[in-house]
This record gives structure tokens, C-alpha cells and sequence, in this order.
């Protein structure tokens, strides 16, 4: 998949790098990274000498049909792991072995902090759970990275992608081993995925939001779904008073 995705992407993109001396030739290593497109997934794995192992959704791997196959070949080629997201905090603990099981095979392990792809291009507050568990339960570093302008070359809805070149920022390992068998501390939690977000945020240069993605995701569609409502009634009134004048 190197090849044959990689290669391409590297060719056609040319996207440009930043601090690949910084990711280990062997062993484990966490990348987290901020997430500004679907396209994110497949940008880093292709500058990377190593395979990287991302979490991708169980539906990904299961949709039935000629079409279902191929998908689900795609998404293990290029490194996905099916993990089922549908059951609440049981998914949020298979994510978290999932990524474990990786890190012991000495590979490398990528993940979103954010939990789901910024709404606006700006950096949310990590989730605590997911990354900072991991990291302290293996022990293994986190290289913070930073996708740099892949939210223009792959908007979400999108289908069709822009021809640009976008960047790849990574930082230097962040050791956490202080806090070694405090993976269940909410506060450790907290302050390990704040430690990691701040890193990401000087590397991006984005503006910091702290509040959850998928929160702001809500929101925005609510305000979206508010505003055709309005529009409707909008349009209904004008509508019934066009006709009122007309029936005078």
C-alpha cells in the first residue's frame, strides 16, 4: 500500500515534512496528531518509512458486497484496525487495547486526541481517555504531529480532492514515564492530554478551542438546522402574505 498509495500521494501532493529525524527507526511510539481531514490517515503513514496503525470504524471492514471487500482490503492495507464505536464506553476501552496490543508489538500507533475531525480547522480539547492511557500503560513516547492545510485539499463532503501541497509538522518524543501506573487518574489523564495538545498547537500554529470537537460539531449543526427552519417559516410567511394581497 506504501507503493501504491503512498507513492502517488507523495508524487501528486509532494507534501512537505518537518522532523522526521524525531520518529525512532524501531520500536513503539504513539503519533498524535491533530485531525483536519479524512486525507490525514494516509498523508502521514505515506512519508513514513514504517507502517503506522490508525483506529478506523468497525463499518469500515464489515459492509457486505463486492464493494464492502474492497473497502475493507483498502482500510487494512493502508493500516486500519477495526475497532466497533457504537458501544459507548466499551468501544472507548476496545480503542484503548486495540492501541496497546500495537505499541507491545513494537509498531507504531496513530491517534486523533481530538476524537473526530475539526469542524472549522481550529484545535479542540483532547479527550482525555484514548491517548494518555496508551502512552502510560506502555510507556511508550507520543510524538506530537501536526497536519498542515489537509482540511483544503479534502473538505469534509468532499469527494474529489484539490491538488496542493500540504505540510507534516513532528515533534520531539514526550516522555511520560513519571507518571508510570497512574493510567487511571482522571487529573494525570487530563494533564498528559494537555501536555500532548499544547505541542500540537505550537507545531499547527491553529487556534486553540477548549471545548470537545464533537460538541462544536453539535452545535454548529443545530445552529444549521436552526437557521433553515427559520428560513422556511420565513419563506411560508411571505408566501401566505403574497397571497393575502393578492386575494385583496
Amino acid at each position: 500500500m506504501k507503493v501504491a498509495i503512498g507513492g502517488p500521494l507523495k508524487l501528486g501532493f509532494r507534501p512537505w515534512v518537518e522532523g522526521l529525524e524525531n520518529v525512532p527507526a524501531e520500536g513503539p511510539a504513539i503519533l498524535a496528531s491533530n485531525h483536519l481531514s479524512f486525507s490525514d490517515s494516509f498523508f502521514l503513514p505515506a512519508v513514513l518509512d514504517r507502517k503506522v496503525t490508525f483506529i478506523a470504524k468497525a463499518e469500515y471492514f464489515t459492509s457486505p458486497g463486492v464493494k464492502g471487500k474492497l473497502t475493507a482490503a483498502f482500510f487494512k492495507g493502508v493500516g486500519q484496525l477495526p475497532v466497533d464505536r457504537s458501544g459507548g464506553r466499551g468501544a472507548g476501552e476496545a480503542a484503548i487495547k486495540s492501541g496497546i496490543e500495537v505499541l507491545e508489538r513494537g509498531e507504531l500507533f496513530g491517534i486523533y486526541p481530538e476524537g473526530t475531525r475539526s469542524p472549522d480547522a481550529r484545535l479542540y480539547r483532547g479527550k482525555p481517555g484514548g491517548l494518555a492511557r496508551v502512552a502510560l500503560s506502555t510507556g511508550a513516547p507520543v510524538l506530537p504531529v501536526a497536519m498542515i492545510d489537509t482540511e483544503k485539499i479534502q473538505p469534509p463532503g468532499k469527494v474529489m480532492p484539490k491538488l496542493m501541497r500540504p505540510g507534516i509538522k513532528i515533534g520531539k518524543p514526550l516522555d511520560f514515564s513519571r507518571y508510570h501506573g497512574m493510567e487511571h487518574d482522571r487529573f494525570i489523564l487530563r494533564a498528559v492530554t494537555d501536555e500532548v495538545m499544547y505541542e500540537i498547537m505550537k507545531l499547527s500554529g491553529q487556534e486553540y478551542v477548549d471545548e470537545y470537537a464533537t460538541a462544536a460539531k453539535r452545535r454548529i449543526s443545530d445552529a444549521a438546522k436552526a437557521e433553515k427552519e427559520a428560513e422556511k417559516k420565513a419563506e411560508k410567511a411571505a408566501a401566505a402574505a403574497e397571497k393575502e394581497r393578492s386575494g385583496a
